[in-house]
């Protein structure tokens, strides 16, 4: 990776403090929320998912829409320009689908990671076995999952959270059966449950990401559950727990 004069671009890699810069809105956020831009030896300007490149680089925190809308308009060369004056930069017409790719593919290494270690579970019967004995603490459905396969494990996991009524739910994953299968080495990955706070949180930060790069409502995790955005559900499962 090069390393230009970036003196307009506060939120470089290298910058100490949590937040960073968004070189298009202008506004700040947590690093982990905000995606890297990175330039490769000939100039080619990528995404660095994993804020890992060499060198410094500049951070966006909008959404594709936006993003595709700062394309067609120019507004990120140009904002790229200003900060690395004089570097010959080349932006990809598809940047944005490499980034959307790249945080898909963040969200699926990592629950990879989670099956090596033993912390997500498949398998309706499975799932719902761990959920009703208290056992699941993060519970998703792909994109393409039945309603009604949902909603059993859904009560399920309601009743080992002592949270029924609550209306406490997997959330509905941004990708499909055959995405979580191939990326799983699994066959017909349907449903997908942690049973460690920490897994749950790990994952929740890669799929908050893809979210909100989306443009898709966040979730909310507090470690102990997840809702899908049901703030009141959320609150009923934490105080069932503790």
């Amino acid at each position: 990776m090069r390393n230009p004069r970036n003196e307009r671009v506060s939120s470089d890699i290298d910058g100490t403090g949590p937040e960073r810069k968004c070189i298009l809105s202008g506004e700040t956020g947590a690093r982990e929320d905000y995606i890297r831009l990175a330039i490769a030896p000939d100039g080619l300007v990528l995404p660095d998912i994993h804020a890992r490149a060499p060198g410094r680089g500049a951070w966006i925190g909008v959404s594709r829409d936006t993003l595709e809308k700062s394309l067609e308009k120019g507004k990120l060369k140009g904002a790229m320009a200003r900060a690395y004056k004089g570097a010959a930069l080349t932006i990809p017409d598809d940047l944005a689908d490499r980034i959307e790719q790249a945080l898909i593919r963040a969200l699926t290494d990592r629950l990879g990671l989670e099956l090596k270690s033993g912390k997500l579970l498949m398998g309706s019967d499975r799932i719902a076995q761990n959920a009703r004995e208290g056992r699941v603490t993060w519970l998703a459905h792909a994109a393409d999952a039945s309603e009604d396969g949902s909603r059993k494990l859904d009560q399920a996991w309601r009743v080992g959270s002592e949270a029924e009524g609550s209306g406490l739910k997997g959330i509905r994953l941004p990708l499909d059966r055959e995405t979580l299968s191939v990326a799983l080495g699994r066959d017909n990955v349907v449903h997908l449950a942690l049973n460690d706070r920490g897994a749950a949180q790990r994952v929740a930060s890669q799929l908050q990401r893809l979210l909100h790069f989306q443009g898709q409502p966040r979730t909310e995790t507090d470690g102990d559950g997840m809702d899908g955005g049901n703030g009141p559900a959320r609150s009923a499962a934490h105080e069932a727990t503790n």
